[in-house]
């Protein structure tokens, strides 16, 4: 069965894409800018560092901040351009190849990977909560559900229809969903780190 209209020019999933990438691409060029201040002065304090727990310095300044040699907000600035360029491109009525949204499905999985494992450097090893990183969590994980089930439901990954059928439903709950994990991220650092506590 062909993939419906709706799935080959999803526009409520372009307008997600362009709405997680700017957020995105905003959190990445801050980031980008505070490491750029603490590179020219050491001894400068971030505009994002509001207490020993919520911080960006010690995020930044790790070698879990720089996984590649470089600054990480740097892939984000390179990288949600895509995102926003996909949306736009959707909602002008361009019908993307299979092979791009593998590609592009991938890439999303990747952030979700990576994003995943600095929250737990984050949250159970440097013991901070930096801000502009949780801005983008926050739109990262939404984002990749969205894409990977859009994936599932227009058949552009070979499965069967009852799956389809199901990642089609699930979709209209890719909120829901990505409240389910900002409550799990939360409930981990209220425990690691007793953040009322730290607040209170």
């Amino acid at each position: 069965m062909p993939p419906s209209l709706s799935h080959t020019r999803p526009r409520g999933l372009a307008i997600w894409l362009i709405v997680f990438g700017v957020i995105g691409w905003w959190a990445a060029y801050s980031l980008t800018m505070e490491r750029f201040h603490l590179l020219a002065d050491p001894d400068a304090i971030a505009s994002c560092d509001f207490s020993p727990l919520v911080q960006c310095t010690r995020n930044l300044e790790s070698w879990q901040g720089s996984v590649f040699g470089f600054p990480n907000p740097i892939l984000g600035l390179a990288g949600w351009v895509a995102p926003v360029v996909v949306g736009f491109a959707i909602l002008a009525g361009a019908r993307f190849a299979r092979w791009f949204w593998l590609l592009f499905a991938a890439g999303m999985t990747f952030a979700f990977a990576f994003v995943v494992w600095l929250i737990s450097q984050s949250i159970f090893v440097l013991g901070t909560l930096c801000p502009w990183c949780m801005v983008t969590w926050s739109v990262t994980i939404p984002a990749f559900y969205a894409v990977v089930l859009h994936v599932l439901r227009a058949g552009i990954l070979p499965v069967g229809t009852h799956v389809r059928t199901a990642s089609d439903r699930l979709m209209s709950w890719v909120p829901l969903m990505a409240v389910v994990s900002y409550a799990i991220v939360a409930i981990l650092a209220q425990w690691r780190l007793d953040v009322l506590g730290a607040l209170f």
